[in-house]
């Protein structure tokens, strides 16, 4: 079963217990120039990426050695693993992932100066890309709406149209993302959301459907908050006749999706929740409510954007305290909504993050993003521009008796 990036009721317990413990730390000092005390086993480029991507957005330039370590991470081939411990040993091709690649591309990007990291990374994500358009975490197998909206984001970031990126098939990225999609087959209140593969079955998650949806707009992680209010809407089922969802293009998919997702939000208060297994309850879903955020601000929906912005301030100091991967979403999610990172809740999110790693060489006014609605028709592997997030390492604590679920949005392959 894989663990990156949701698995819902497992991301609830994580964030959960978050609030109560700090990640795991190393036995010995965290690598140097990497965010973070946390084991980075699971999770080190991951969070790397997204810290260096939430401070260069709002204008810290990150030390050297933070933009070194992470661009040392790579495989000779072009594709990141979650983790290399020893750089100097070669990669074993099934330790690579879509995700951590996808994700290094986007702040490496945004950094600049590193166009033949990106340009051997886009490259490695072409070769393992699926007949249907999309990727899966780990090359070889099944496409999922996360990994292909990761990886859409990191070529979108680097100026290379995701309709362009085609499959031997034909197939785009955006065909495949649409594949996921619930029509008017679905019960009614599904209608519009996007499902999650898994053990053989599809299930509507609300994560699958955030991520989906800031793809399905040509977004990155990195979206400029929108300067209208447009509404989210779905096509009406008429019970006859063909099913409109099937002719929607990808923007329009974004925003029936957008429509469900916004519906959850309103249900709940502004925020998403998850049952954790064992739980009789559901309890807020802090990351995918901000993954939520960037999804709607990316078609337009500032209302509910800066609605579930407001709750997020409000709500997830405890959740994301030491946790780079978490302070950066929540960067992130604020500068979708125009709200100023430095005072959320009465918290600097961007000092919080700047404080978990290696000292900042300079400090410089907030990057100014590309367009998250209308990917470049040019190609280059090195240009500006920009969730995740990735999900949930488990760490077991046998000597106090139970185990921890950590909440760093990276999901391994079981």
């Amino acid at each position: 079963m894989p663990l990156r990036r949701r698995a819902a009721t497992v991301l609830a317990a994580a964030t959960a217990l978050t609030a109560l413990t700090a990640p795991a730390a190393l036995a010995t000092a965290p690598p140097a120039g990497l965010y973070g005390s946390g084991d980075p086993t699971y999770d080190g480029v991951w969070r790397q990426s997204y810290a260096l991507l939430a401070l260069h957005t709002e204008g810290v330039t990150p030390a050297a050695s933070a933009v070194t370590w992470l661009a040392g991470q790579q495989c000779a081939d072009g594709g990141f693993a979650s983790y290399r411990a020893d750089t100097a040993k070669s990669c074993a091709p099934a330790t690579e992932d879509t995700n951590a690649t996808g994700i290094a591309v986007q702040a490496l990007t945004a950094l600049g100066g590193q166009s033949a990291v990106v340009g051997k990374a886009t490259a490695w994500l072409k070769q393992v890309q699926n007949s249907d358009g999309g990727w899966s975490y780990n090359p070889k197998g099944a496409s999922d709406p996360d990994s292909t909206a990761v990886v859409l984001g990191a070529f979108a970031a680097a100026g290379t149209d995701p309709r362009s990126v085609r499959a031997a098939s034909g197939k785009t990225p955006y065909d495949a993302l649409h594949g996921f999609q619930s029509g008017c087959s679905a019960k009614t209140a599904d209608r519009g959301a996007f499902t999650y593969p898994m053990n053989g079955k599809r299930a509507v998650n609300a994560k699958a459907t955030a991520d989906a949806v800031r793809a399905s707009q040509g977004a990155s992680f990195v979206v400029a908050a929108p300067g209208a209010d447009a509404p989210a809407t779905a096509p009406a089922c008429s019970g006859s006749g063909a099913d409109p969802y099937t002719a929607l293009t990808p923007k329009a998919s974004g925003t029936a999706g957008a429509a469900w997702l916004t519906a959850q939000l309103t249900a709940g208060g502004h925020h998403l929740t998850a049952v954790t297994p064992g739980a009789d309850k559901p309890t807020p879903d802090y990351g995918t409510t901000a993954d939520a955020v960037v999804a709607l601000a990316a078609g337009g929906q500032q209302s509910a954007a800066k609605a579930t912005w407001t709750w997020l301030a409000a709500n997830s100091a405890a959740w994301a305290h030491g946790n780079p991967a978490a302070l950066a979403q929540l960067v992130l999610a604020a500068h979708a909504t125009g709200a100023d990172p430095r005072h959320a809740g009465g918290a600097d999110l961007v000092q919080q993050l700047t404080n978990l790693g290696p000292a900042p060489a300079a400090a410089s006014a907030p990057a100014t993003p590309s367009s998250s609605t209308a990917p470049k028709d040019h190609h280059k592997s090195g240009g500006s521009g920009a969730t995740t997030w990735i999900i949930v390492a488990v760490v077991f604590v046998a000597s106090v008796g139970f185990g921890i679920l950590l909440s760093t949005r990276k999901r391994r392959q079981l």
